[in-house]
């Protein structure tokens, strides 16, 4: 079934249905697609209400449905109407949008997921195991294979692309867990993704972990025995891959057009930068998952949840990109 695009409403007590609402609201006359917000049904029409312009939305039935704008609610029950920030409730349910939008995806339903946030400490406190979206969908897909890349957009139009070779660790643990197969990961999926773009080329800066990609080894050897080798045996098959770089240089090239990406070795050397050029529209990519799943670059923003006055900017280009890469791969057949 092709023409679907499926949004996950992540933590309802955040800013994730508000986003959203306005995401498509704001893109849904650039093409024919048929929206499916998973979630709960009765926040989204409160939210609706109080939006404008209102979406006409209904409750999803089957893919051939008359319409363009559906709900369907994975739970048994709807929430209750006024939840704190963090609410349990509101894990549950964000977690159970998840699944079913991976699972659909996963069954040819939908073109692409985009994942509003959700709150990771409510959702592990809420007794699920869970480190992120990332390694949620990649363990329901059956495949380790994956990485996160960050796109986003300067105020010029320039692009910065960040694939991150270790995710979601502590510092204190990033020496022990990066490997020459993450890397080389990172490498291959960053270079696919730059095919899946479009990209006339594919060339990648690679970040080293220590500071001036360390010195010829007075701030650490890990380039010299870890990161170098790697990158040597990704150039000798082929890849256009540049590094080790010193990490507060890489970036700057690669904004200037120097690089079409660059893979960073921890979470916050990678999202630092990118957050600094594209705050309030960078997305999230998981890369070498087998469908398309991309997410706003930011978190629940408790403080503004409810208020009217969430920036969508991030949660449109989600939408966007995930609609790019569904047509480059030849959908959707409409």
């Amino acid at each position: 079934m092709k023409g679907w695009l499926g949004i996950s409403l992540g933590d309802v007590t955040g800013v994730g249905p508000e986003v959203a609402l306005k995401a498509v609201a704001a893109e849904a006359s650039a093409d024919e697609y048929k929206y499916l917000f998973i979630g709960d049904e009765k926040v989204l029409a409160r939210l609706n209400r109080e939006l404008s312009p209102k979406l006409p939305f209904k409750k999803f039935s089957n893919y051939d449905a008359k319409g363009r704008f559906f709900a369907f609610n994975p739970a048994s029950e709807s929430l209750p109407a006024e939840l704190p920030p963090g609410s349990p409730l509101a894990a549950h349910a964000a977690v159970a949008a998840l699944r079913e939008g991976g699972q659909r995806c996963r069954r040819g339903e939908l073109d692409a997921l985009v994942t509003a946030p959700v709150n990771k400490e409510s959702i592990i406190r809420a007794g699920h195991k869970f480190v992120g979206q990332t390694e949620f969908l990649s363990e329901l897909a059956g495949t380790r294979q994956t990485a996160m890349m960050l796109l986003g957009t300067d105020e010029r139009g320039r692009w910065l692309r960040v694939t991150l070779a270790t995710i979601h660790i502590s510092i204190k643990t990033v020496p022990e867990k990066l490997t020459a197969e993450k890397i080389r990961l990172a490498v291959e999926l960053t270079t696919q993704a730059c095919r899946d773009l479009g990209l006339s080329r594919a060339k990648i800066g690679v970040c080293g972990l220590n500071p001036h990609a360390g010195e010829g080894g007075e701030f650490g050897d890990e380039e010299i025995k870890l990161i170098t080798p790697a990158l040597e045996g990704e150039r000798k098959r082929g890849f256009d891959v540049t590094g080790p770089l010193s990490g507060d240089t890489v970036f700057y090239y690669a904004l200037r057009g120097d690089f079409d990406a660059v893979i960073a070795m921890y979470h916050d050397q990678g999202l630092a930068p990118l957050k600094t050029v594209a705050f309030d529209s960078g997305i999230n990519w998981t890369l070498g998952l087998p469908f398309i799943r991309t997410s706003p670059d930011h978190g629940t923003a408790y403080d503004i949840a409810g208020k009217g006055v969430a920036n969508p900017g991030s949660m449109i280009a989600a939408i966007r990109l995930a609609k790019q890469l569904a047509r480059n791969r030849g959908w959707p057949k409409i």
